[in-house]
């Protein structure tokens, strides 16, 4: 099995990155991506929202936009899969080329612009899917819309019914003028309306911020979420900072970088923010997760689930069980039985 993924590996690197994606898609679509038929170690179950999840690693928006392979996903091993990001009609996204892989920093540069097909199909298949595992759905706002808000609303009120989670991601650099959600005022309004939207059918209710919010932003977006009693926070999004560290070739092309170099930064940005959430609701650890060490770094930071997406770019579908080992490992070195024993440890 190992030389089977390193050949499928080297075929991969060489194809441009979304071609690279969209085998991947198809692979999972027809069943060729083997299984994770090994149980999850007690160790590694979390509880939350009122539901058991089997492992804390989760695959981050971005891999299934359009909700083609959420339970091949899941087969993987994961805990939790989140599709998306979904807008109200279908776009193409930015221009082509608008992913780049940095192989020697492993990470990943994307201007994608949320491309999807759009609301109607993916609640379509939503709704002939047989609810299993757990499933979250992150939707956005169309590029040209003029009122975003609404478009969250829209999306959150038609997918609640199939989500066992939602998130608003109004974090993405690649939508101009997003990251002004993220503003006190914005995110009020947007979390209101959208709370308004799926009263008769409330599911939790996530916002994915990003990691590149100083201080005074994190102080507004905890506050707002604190107020409207909103489920939880995804820490965090891709970043417009480069590290001066980065040596690829394409390490200066425009959009979010995500991969290796995010790991330090969005693990800081995990910790200020739990630090004021004071345990008000969980919070999602998310940017540069490639082993059980990065994933036990942001369970002691503050978050109770932790999720990846770039690091299969380079490690492919073993990364999984891989990273599942290594976590319970560590929790069984430092004498912790259970994963909420160790969130939030070093705060």
């Amino acid at each position: 099995m190992a030389v089977w993924y390193a050949l499928a590996d080297l075929l991969l690197s060489r194809l441009d990155a979304e071609t690279s994606h969209r085998l991947a898609i198809r692979g999972l679509k027809t069943g060729w991506l083997p299984r994770d038929r090994h149980s999850d170690p007690s160790s590694l179950a979390v509880e939350v929202w009122g539901r058991h999840v089997p492992n804390p690693i989760g695959l981050a928006a971005g891999f299934d936009k359009n909700a083609d392979v959420a339970d091949a996903a899941l087969a993987m091993g994961f805990g939790l899969v989140e599709i998306g990001s979904v807008t109200p009609r279908p776009q193409a996204g930015n221009p082509r080329p608008r992913v780049f892989r940095l192989p020697q920093d492993r990470g990943v540069i994307n201007r994608m612009g949320f491309p999807g097909e759009g609301l109607d199909v993916v609640l379509a298949r939503l709704q002939r899917r047989r609810r299993a595992g757990f499933v979250g759905v992150n939707v956005g706002a169309n590029k040209d819309s003029v009122d975003r808000a609404a478009d969250y609303a829209a999306c959150s009120k038609a997918l609640a019914p199939y989500a066992d989670y939602l998130v608003c991601n109004v974090s993405s650099p690649n939508t101009p003028g997003l990251r002004t959600l993220q503003g006190r005022v914005q995110l009020a309004d947007l979390l209101q309306r959208v709370q308004d939207a799926i009263v008769r059918r409330p599911v939790p209710l996530v916002v994915k911020i990003a990691p590149d919010a100083s201080d005074a932003d994190l102080d507004d977006i905890v506050a707002v979420c604190r107020e409207r009693r909103i489920d939880g926070i995804i820490v965090g999004n891709t970043t417009l900072s480069r590290p001066p560290s980065l040596t690829s070739a394409k390490r200066g092309e425009a959009g979010g970088l995500s991969g290796a170099p995010l790991t330090a930064l969005s693990t800081d940005v995990l910790r200020r923010t739990a630090r004021r959430v004071e345990d008000q609701f969980p919070l999602i650890g998310c940017g540069g997760v490639g082993s059980g060490a990065d994933a036990y770094a942001k369970i002691r930071a503050g978050a109770t689930l932790v999720q990846l997406y770039s690091a299969l770019v380079f490690e492919g579908p073993p990364l999984v069980r891989r990273i599942k080992d290594e976590l319970a490992a560590l929790l069984a070195r430092d004498g912790f039985s259970s994963i909420s024993q160790a969130v939030g440890t070093d705060l």
